[in-house]
């Protein structure tokens, strides 16, 4: 009996290896398929199922107990559907566990992406797929990481997929996307907008929150030399300094900040002379944005200075609100 409970408990495991294996690579295929528009809603349910089954094998396999229960006098009781099968823990629950083998900024993406997959259940919107790419980027990252991390090598991921080949040359303006205020909803902007306002200026940048990439045309010198489309160079390295002279690496030193008086300022200018200071300071108490974990803004000399992120929620609040503003 012991036997064959080792054996079934490996089995089970890499079952639910191999199931979130194929989520995520579906998750890939999927986003990487011009013909497919329902892009952003199917990788990130599919990441998501890919994560779950990711950390429900690495509990099994540390013999932590995953399904729901009650601890009763004698023994635990389990909860069950309505078909009777265990309800083993969501995503979130996974990732909230003390035991849980994540670093914190690949928890803060994931979270993003369990809120954003909420926001955007029941609704397409499918300027997301290049708005926030860089952040399905670095979670297809962190996953590759993780599962050869926690589970060996041979379970990578990245052996089975290569660079996503691209019909059209990527100029400035398109690489720089879409006026997403367009096409993307209020509500999704502010949840964004919201989320980004509690991270430090480390964790926005943090390549396992958000996955950016400098795209740089490369001159061989001679035939047969390498020719891969994407070639990865020391951030250190004299190379990569020149092109940082040539373009930019943008470190987020000083945060640009403003007055009062000076979004309302601006509200009026694109077109909302109704919103005034007195609407400006009943929405900052309303949403206790002053609180510093909210991120909105800071404390100078006495002086409170809003962020960009407080601009871009009070914009959208005014948008979603015009008949009051207008």
């Amino acid at each position: 009996m012991g036997k064959y409970k080792t054996r079934r408990v490996y089995s089970f495991k890499q079952e639910l290896l191999a199931k979130s294996q194929e989520a995520a690579l579906s998750a890939v295929q999927i986003f990487n398929n011009p013909l497919i528009q329902f892009k952003s809603e199917s990788f990130i349910v599919l990441i998501i199922i890919a994560w779950t089954y990711l950390l429900h094998a690495y509990y099994r396999s540390k013999k932590i107990e995953y399904r729901y229960y009650r601890q009763g006098n004698k023994r635990r009781r389990f909860d069950r559907t309505k078909r009777g099968a265990y309800k083993y823990w969501e995503l979130e629950r996974c990732i909230n566990d003390d035991a849980t083998p994540l670093d914190k900024m690949t928890a803060k993406n994931l979270i993003f992406l369990i809120g954003l997959r909420n926001e955007i259940e029941h609704q397409m919107t499918v300027a997301l797929d290049n708005y926030l790419s860089g952040r399905y980027q670095a979670c297809c990252l962190n996953y590759n990481h993780y599962i050869k991390t926690l589970f060996g090598d041979a379970h990578g991921i990245d052996k089975h997929l290569t660079y996503s080949l691209q019909f059209i040359e990527l100029s400035h303006e398109q690489a720089a996307g879409i006026s997403v205020k367009e096409t993307v909803p209020n509500r999704l902007l502010a949840y964004i907008a919201d989320f980004d306002a509690g991270l430090t200026n480390e964790e926005f940048n943090s390549p396992q929150y958000s996955f950016r990439l400098l795209f740089k045309r490369q001159v061989v010198g001679k035939p047969g030399q390498a020719d891969k489309v994407v070639e990865f160079i020391d951030s250190k390295s004299e190379l990569a300094q020149t092109i940082d002279k040539e373009y930019w690496v943008k470190k987020e030193v000083e945060r640009k900040k403003f007055l009062p008086g000076e979004i309302v300022s601006l509200m009026e200018k694109e077109g909302y002379p109704r919103f005034s200071m007195q609407k400006h300071t009943d929405l900052w108490q309303a949403r206790d944005a002053k609180n510093p974990g909210r991120g909105f803004g800071c404390k100078v000399a006495k002086t409170w200075y809003w962020y960009e992120t407080w601009v871009e929620t009070v914009r959208t609040h005014c948008a979603e609100n015009a008949p009051n503003y207008e």
